[in-house]
């Protein structure tokens, strides 16, 4: 068994690579990811435009749900869809990280993500320092980790790029 992580690019269905479709219509079973980036369309249309039957991956599923996914094989394959680039987000790696323990070949098909389309807003790619996370507040959970990293980038004559979680 091979699991894919297949990057979709920033916008809609007509984003993704060729080979990405390639890989998506070869697979038994193919999972969105939706929750470290939103998608513009849904999965309706992407089902409709790849050719395949998707099903939602939620947070839970992908960070300890989809281990029951790699052990209980497909011998066509497992393509993960990640809006972006697969590696824009930790989780894909640790899942990478987590299938290759398992002994399953990892393949990906890499995409635009935000990492350098934000190249688009004038500012040099070279200027960027450490990319931050800023959580959305709770009632009860208000981190503030990430402001060190603002300020240390902010020291250093740096932009920051801010992922809204």
């Amino acid at each position: 068994m091979t699991l894919y992580l297949v990057g979709l690019g920033l916008a809609d269905e007509k984003d993704i690579t060729l080979r990405g479709l390639e890989v998506l219509r070869k697979c038994g079973k193919v999972y969105l990811e939706a929750y470290t980036s939103i998608l513009t369309v849904g999965k309706e249309r992407l089902e409709e435009a790849f050719g395949v039957k998707i099903e939602i991956a939620d947070r839970e599923m992908v960070e300890t749900g989809f281990d029951a996914v790699l052990d209980g094989g497909c011998e066509e394959g497992v393509a993960l869809l990640v809006v972006g680039d697969p590696f824009g987000a930790t989780t894909h790696a640790d899942l990478m990280l987590r299938a290759r323990k398992l002994g399953i070949q990892v393949e990906v098909v890499h995409n635009a993500s935000i990492m350098n389309a934000i190249g688009c807003c004038g500012l040099s790619l070279y200027r960027f320092g450490e990319t931050i996370s800023i959580p959305f507040f709770t009632e009860d959970w208000r981190p503030d980790s990430f402001y060190d990293r603002l300020v240390s980038n902010r020291k250093a004559g740096l932009h920051t790029l801010c992922l809204l979680d």
